[in-house]
């Protein structure tokens, strides 16, 4: 059966499977194969003495190759950091499939959901600014969001408002599919959705909608004065001293980068969709970063560096999502005991995650979301390092569109 968008226009809802063969490894990804390599300028992150070693190291090549081939992804890039035992940064597999290109931990890559991470930190600095309550209506700030008076803020950033998700409805994807270099406005993208009757009463339950998080965009606007992404620039991404880090205006995507490829299309064809407008995604998935400053994300969005104590605490107060081991807050998961968030878009998938208990962060960026029997293809992977490096916190969960 061929995957539609409406399931996958970027992850964040929970081994939420959809049914796709596993897409053979081209010939030109075969060629790098054999041959994972630590590509670079990270000398910082060297295994120090007594680190992973090379025993370790030759598993965790293995396993990373293993799942790279399985599930047919061009190009993997990973980073894992954890001190006082070692680090981890190297890259397999080719970023330009027609090239031949290897594939590099230096480099931008789309980080679709994980944007979400940002909107929402953007909002809980102004809830720290007591501009806002998490519990006030989204009425108060957006006209016309179906039962907005009793939707809060709270419930969009827990996934909880029962708003239908704007990149399930058939006319949306239809359009964003035949014309991948549309500008969509936020308004624009959340009126798909409007479209539909409420899936269930506010925080009745989970489920994963992206139409929450561009409200939220809209509410960081409205109250800020600022546009999302100079609010982001200001209050998050400079105090956290992100520097490659940015939510863009269009297509713009700067190099280098790894070309994108997905069969979210029309006709299931797989196609190279680096250069799509992300416009759509806006504050629920447009986000462009890279490894480094993805590493540093992890630990400041886990534990808070950027919030005051009581914020922090609210956000990392997860809830059951209907998936053992993996529970949601305000814009982030817990996924046995991993903090952070997934991300894709077409073409692009990533996982940004710090397992506190250990001081541990993980980063894998990929350039395909196209699912390998049933799973977006950067589960696997972030299952398989797991269970080498922290056997007793496996991670095995992903969030992503219904």
């Amino acid at each position: 059966m061929r995957r539609t968008p409406s399931r996958r226009l970027f992850a964040a809802t929970l081994l939420v499977a959809s049914v796709l063969a596993p897409m053979t490894a081209t010939p030109a990804a075969a060629v790098h194969a054999a041959s994972p390599a630590a590509v670079g300028t990270h000398g910082e992150d060297d295994c120090p003495p007594g680190g992973f070693g090379p025993e370790l190291t030759a598993r965790l090549d293995k396993a990373i190759e293993d799942v790279r081939k399985q599930a047919g992804i061009p190009g993997v890039a990973v980073g894992l950091w954890m001190p006082g035992r070692g680090s981890y940064v190297r890259a397999t597999g080719v970023a330009d499939k027609v090239t031949g290109e290897p594939m590099s931990t230096d480099g931008f890559i789309r980080i679709g959901s994980e944007t979400k991470t940002f909107t929402v930190t953007a909002l809980l600095k102004l809830v720290d600014d007591h501009r806002i309550r998490l519990d006030d209506p989204i009425a108060r700030y957006v006209h016309g969001v179906p039962n907005g008076h009793r939707i809060t803020l709270r419930h969009l950033a827990e996934m909880r408002s029962g708003l239908f998700p704007y990149t399930s409805d058939p006319g949306f994807i239809h359009d964003l599919l035949s014309e991948p270099q549309r500008f969509f406005t936020p308004e624009e993208a959340l009126a798909y959705g409007f479209k539909h009757k409420n899936t269930f009463q506010p925080g009745a339950r989970f489920e994963y909608s992206n139409s929450n998080l561009v409200l939220l965009g809209l509410v960081v606007e409205k109250v800020s004065g600022q546009p999302l992404d100079r609010f982001l620039r200001n209050r998050v991404l400079r105090p956290a001293h992100l520097r490659h880090t940015f939510l863009p205006s269009g297509p713009e995507f700067p190099e280098p980068h790894p070309r994108g490829y997905t069969n979210q299309t029309l006709n299931g064809a797989v196609v190279d969709s680096t250069d799509w407008n992300p416009s759509w995604a806006w504050a629920a998935g447009a986000m462009i970063s890279d490894q480094h400053d993805l590493r540093r994300w992890a630990k400041i969005l886990a534990t808070g560096e950027l919030l005051s104590p009581e914020t922090q605490a609210q956000r990392l107060r997860t809830l059951p999502t209907g998936h053992p081991g993996l529970s949601y807050g305000l814009g982030v998961f817990d996924a046995n005991g991993w903090i952070g968030h997934n991300g894709s878009i077409p073409g692009y998938e990533t996982v940004t995650v710090y397992l506190p208990e250990r001081d541990a962060t993980l980063v894998i960026m990929i350039n395909t979301d196209i699912t390998s029997q049933g799973q977006e293809p950067s589960t696997p992977l972030a299952r398989a390092i797991t269970a080498i490096v922290t056997p007793d916190h496996v991670y095995d969960g992903a969030v992503q569109p219904r």
